[in-house]
């Protein structure tokens, strides 16, 4: 297993500064970029569990605190586990938080997130690959379409709204990405019902973008967290297994 070294870093923004963790090879070289973007429950230690997997495979992660215009993580206190019933009062919080991160401030942090990671000297030449889980899964795929000659790969998990009515969905910025992409859909997810799953298909086919889409049979919203009572293994190691090799073909 490779050693890795992990840090708090401070990613200078348009906005401010946002708090992040970071997690590399321990060797003093550059690697490739990976682009982490959180769910709706923050910045903690199952995601730097998830950057820290990552590392151990031989790249320079970086995993934003997106929500840090209202203040570092935790923005929203969160139980080390999260359970269903626990669930209402805590999205109470963060739903607010959550729409006041526009499209547009989004990708201003995107830039923001993929400049410092191109800049890094933990970094090697090239574009970088974004991964983003519930939340994040949208952030992913709106930054493969926002900034498509920086981003080579972009996956997402369990994401929600991916292909909506709304006029800013994010797959409408399909016919600009040229990234690879892969989506793990949950099966039992209302923030991406039937319809939207066969939007988004047919909106990347359409475009031309190298992708390939799936629904994970039975696994609810928020699988591939651990710290949750949505977590299912088999989900959660299907989830790295694709991730993975989405990764070895990037780069």
């Amino acid at each position: 297993m490779t050693a890795i070294h992990t840090a708090s870093v401070d990613v200078p923004t348009s906005d401010g500064t946002a708090d992040a963790y970071l997690a590399h090879p321990d060797d003093g070289a550059g690697h490739p970029a990976v682009l982490v973007y959180m769910d709706a429950f923050g910045l903690r230690p199952d995601l730097w569990k998830t950057a820290d997997h990552l590392a151990e495979a031989g790249y320079t992660v970086l995993v934003p605190n997106v929500f840090y215009r209202h203040g570092p993580a935790p923005v929203v206190e969160l139980p080390d586990f999260i359970h269903l019933t626990e669930r209402p009062e805590i999205f109470g919080r963060i739903v607010p938080i959550m729409r006041s991160l526009t499209p547009d401030l989004a990708m201003r942090d995107a830039d923001a997130y993929l400049r410092w990671l191109a800049d890094s000297p933990l970094t090697g030449d090239g574009p970088a690959a974004v991964v983003g889980y519930c939340v994040g899964a949208g952030l992913a795929l709106r930054t493969a379409g926002t900034y498509p000659e920086r981003v080579t790969a972009a996956a997402g998990f369990h994401g929600g709204n991916l292909a909506s009515d709304a006029p800013d969905s994010p797959h409408l910025l399909a016919d600009r990405i040229t990234a690879e992409l892969y989506f793990g859909h949950a099966e039992n997810d209302h923030g991406l019902p039937p319809e939207q799953i066969d939007r988004l298909e047919k909106t990347l086919t359409a475009a031309g973008v190298r992708h390939h889409c799936e629904v994970y049979t039975g696994a609810p919203h928020g699988f591939t967290r651990a710290d949750t009572d949505a977590y299912q293994p088999e989900a959660a190691a299907r989830h790295w297994t694709e991730l993975l090799s989405l990764l070895n073909r990037a780069f």
